[in-house]
């Protein structure tokens, strides 16, 4: 298994997020070429990849670590992640969660926080066994 961060956008990564979004989300849309190299070339973005060996060494995962300063700090927050449905339960989430847990620390971040619907079972329990805990908040949401 090998992790990495992306520096530039590439054929490799292209394809990967082509499919891997359909396996994180039926509703929404792939990011084109230009939203990804935005993605990939933000200072705000840590788009983290994981490979694994008994694909060929492809792209097989991917996270997005986002990293900002609010008045009160630097924060992290994980979003987006997915691991190819053939290579689940082969360790990449946690392997991918744990490298933006490193990446959050390297950049100064206080918190990392992150989203899971309670029907991801797996991956609640994935988190939980890094060390995240669960807060008691209201999370709200303005579509536009």
């Amino acid at each position: 298994m090998q992790i990495e961060i992306a520096t530039q956008l590439t054929e490799e990564i292209v394809e990967a997020f082509n499919r891997l979004i359909p396996q994180l989300s039926s509703s929404s849309a792939i990011p084109t070429r230009v939203e990804l190299e935005e993605l990939v070339t933000s200072p705000c973005n840590s788009v983290i990849l994981v490979r694994h060996e008994n694909f060929d060494n492809r792209i097989m995962g991917t996270l997005t670590l986002v990293t900002f300063r609010i008045p009160t700090g630097v924060r992290s927050w994980i979003e987006d992640v997915v691991v190819d449905e053939a290579a689940r339960g082969k360790g990449l989430g946690k392997a991918l969660t744990l490298a933006a847990l490193d990446q959050a620390r390297s950049l100064g971040a206080r918190t990392v926080d992150l989203t899971s619907r309670p029907s991801r079972e797996a991956a609640n329990k994935l988190y939980q066994s890094v060390g995240f805990e669960l807060r008691h908040s209201n999370l709200y949401r303005f579509t536009l």
